[in-house]
């Protein structure tokens, strides 16, 4: 379990610089409450985004977009809920956006980034 999270930190490292690179703001990183985890929090100008950092290896059956499941999804909406209710930032603009992180072809990583990915039902 150990090496795993290792490798989840590696990669939320990745999707950090790279966000920060595109001007993102990063706050938080690997986030923990009831509601369960958040990989990175950060400001895409005045917006509060909340980032879900997902990787796959080349040959994998699912990217990593597809990766989330309905339930993750869920678990995703709570642990935002948590923290917009304890930092009382209810009123705060936010999404909930995915990157995807897989080996590159000309470069050492491709990522692909999807903007306001899960949305309240």
């Amino acid at each position: 379990m150990e090496g795993k999270k290792a490798l989840g930190d590696y990669y939320e490292g990745v999707a950090a610089r790279y966000l920060s690179h595109k001007g993102i703001q990063i706050l938080e990183r690997n986030v923990y409450s009831r509601g369960g985890e958040i990989d990175i929090i950060g400001l895409d100008n005045d917006v509060l985004v909340f980032f879900e950092v997902r990787f796959r290896k080349t040959g994998s059956l699912v990217d990593p977009i597809s990766s989330i499941t309905p339930a993750k999804q869920k678990r995703l909406l709570r642990a935002a809920s948590f923290y917009l209710h304890r930092h009382h930032l209810w009123d705060t603009a936010t999404r909930i956006d995915v990157v995807g992180i897989t080996p590159g072809t000309t470069s050492k990583y491709r990522v692909q980034w999807i903007k306001n990915a899960i949305q309240a039902g």
